[in-house]
């Protein structure tokens, strides 16, 4: 490996951009919606300090995926069983957070365990093994991308409907339990939305690396903001950027999407957390 070998992977498919981007237009949508509805899920996901719990659903959804392509089922359909099992099983048992940890523990080893099972019976393209953990910006075909539009939007909808309780017992749960909020209730549907979001995730980035998507973007907007209204739409614009940045970028050469949205994902991070901690010491000094 040279400098001339990496040039090549980086940038190596240049001279054909206009038309390779035209093969994955598809994949710019759904990366567009899912950086949307990632990044305003991720932000009651930090509140919540459900990090890991993503991790452990999408290895589920990696699990169902494999299944999927094992015995010829569509990847997207298996993706989505795998995290809602998942996810469900996560939000009913884990009304407590070290019975919610412990939980993902399990689940965790038990569906890369699977995952790792299925693929190794299937005697397909080694490409489509690769893509499960790493994602593929050609993957997404013409019947698909709606039903990801559709998932992206059955999962905005669910969001709004239960905004309000999930931001009252994600801020200050045992308030919210005296005050009757059906918290039970209300943290089992927002796992539910979050296996959604954690399978289409899983199609476009990967099983590896969803939380470049789900939690980072999240995690730079509340370095810069506290508001209940921008820490959202900052989250949403920062996912945005990292998936269709990413997916623009990765047409240009030869390697897999999930490394450019990973690094622009940070880049994003960084800086939010450098003007962050110069905004609370300059407060700070006042």
């Amino acid at each position: 490996m040279n400098w001339s070998d990496i040039g090549d992977a980086l940038f190596g498919g240049a001279s054909q951009y206009g038309a390779v981007l035209a093969l994955v237009q598809n994949s710019v949508w759904a990366g567009a919606v899912l950086g949307i509805v990632g990044g305003l899920i991720g932000v009651f996901v930090m509140q919540r300090d459900m990090a890991f719990a993503v991790h452990g659903i999408s290895e589920m959804s990696f699990a169902g995926a494999a299944a999927a392509l094992l015995f010829g089922v569509d990847v997207v359909t298996g993706s989505l069983v795998g995290s809602l099992i998942a996810a469900g099983l996560i939000g009913w048992l884990g009304a407590r957070a070290r019975d919610r940890n412990s939980i993902i523990g399990v689940l965790m080893p038990f569906g890369l365990g699977l995952g790792i099972l299925f693929l190794s019976l299937y005697n397909g393209r080694s490409a489509n093994r690769f893509s499960l953990l790493t994602g593929q910006i050609v993957s997404v075909q013409s019947s698909q991308l709606g039903v990801l539009i559709v998932i992206g939007v059955l999962v905005l909808v669910g969001l709004l409907l239960i905004w309000r309780p999930l931001r009252f017992d994600s801020l200050d749960p045992q308030s919210a339990a005296a005050r009757g909020v059906p918290t039970r209730a209300v943290s089992f549907a927002f796992m539910l939305l979050l296996g959604l979001v954690v399978a289409v995730a899983v199609h476009i980035i990967g099983a590896l690396l969803v939380m470049a998507l789900l939690v980072t973007p999240a995690a730079a907007a509340m370095r810069v903001s506290t508001g209940p209204l921008a820490v959202p739409l900052l989250a949403a614009l920062f996912g945005v950027v990292s998936a269709v940045g990413g997916i623009l970028l990765a047409v240009a050469g030869t390697l897999p999407v999930s490394p450019y949205i990973t690094t622009i994902s940070f880049l994003i991070y960084v800086v939010c957390r450098f003007v962050g901690a110069r905004r609370d010491r300059a407060a700070r000094d006042a």
